[in-house]
């Protein structure tokens, strides 16, 4: 089989491509960076914001393979901050990546894939969850992420393509020390919320407490794609304390915020 794995040079991404090349399959890779380590996958260097530089690999992939069996979307990028007094570039650049990335890889790569070809979404447990002050603009992308996986999934059964949206709570990769910097930043910078940074920064350090290996996202993605009728949604190391507070009325969880971060 042949799958197209978008974030490849990240810790998820790298490690979906190893385990679909060692479960046999051939796989092609998109960065912003290529390793240059020896790997089992081609990597091409490439931006998921750069229609272009998408579209001009549709050709070297369409010659290399023939069709594609598969699209994986990990590529993304986490940010922390508060919704007003987030630079507006990015701001924009979050939805580019996050967002409209996906939008053009599969605009552009639909063509090349294979009848009852699959596209996986990786998005987060926060996706489907209301969203914890200043992760507003990282759960906004990624509640947007599921919403446009729903109106694709409901188009793409037509063309007989299933979305399949993978939900991962923490997992142990470069993502989190970049959160820890923009969480740094924050606190550092904010001149609204000084001390509600400094309260929120504790609450982050325990939900993301627990994490777990890529490799176990990477196991999820491969079954996923072999297994012969996937489910549309998966969910993987949930926190049980958002769990929990999104179980609650929106009123109550507005006033157990507000306590806890002033």
């Amino acid at each position: 089989m042949n799958y197209l794995v978008t974030g490849a040079n990240g810790g998820m991404g790298r490690a979906i491509c190893r385990a679909l090349t060692d479960a046999g399959h051939r796989v092609w890779g998109i960065d912003r960076a290529v390793s240059e380590e020896d790997i089992a996958w081609q990597c091409f260097r490439a931006d998921v914001t750069d229609m272009g530089a998408l579209e001009a690999m549709t050709e070297t992939i369409r010659q290399e393979a023939g069709q594609l069996d598969g699209i994986v979307h990990a590529a993304g990028v986490y940010d922390l901050d508060s919704l007003v007094e987030i630079p507006e570039e990015r701001f924009l650049r979050d939805f580019d990546v996050n967002l409209f990335g996906i939008y053009r890889v599969n605009r552009v790569f639909l063509p090349l894939l294979a009848p009852g070809g699959r596209i996986v979404m990786i998005s987060s447990e926060l996706g489907p969850l209301r969203p914890l002050p200043f992760t507003g603009i990282y759960a906004i992308t990624k509640g947007a992420v599921e919403k446009y996986a729903y109106s694709l999934r409901m188009e793409l059964q037509v063309l007989d393509h299933p979305v399949i949206v993978i939900r991962p709570g923490a997992v142990d990769t470069g993502m989190l020390p970049a959160s820890q910097q923009c969480l740094d930043r924050f606190c550092e910078e904010t001149k609204l919320y000084r001390v509600s940074a400094e309260r929120f920064r504790n609450i982050v350090g325990r939900v993301e407490a627990k994490r777990v290996p890529p490799e176990k996202v990477a196991e999820k993605v491969r079954k996923t794609l072999e297994t012969k009728k996937p489910r549309m949604t998966y969910s993987l190391n949930r926190s049980p304390l958002l769990r929990l507070f999104n179980l609650l009325p929106d009123r109550a969880q507005l006033k157990i915020i507000r306590k806890v971060i002033t």
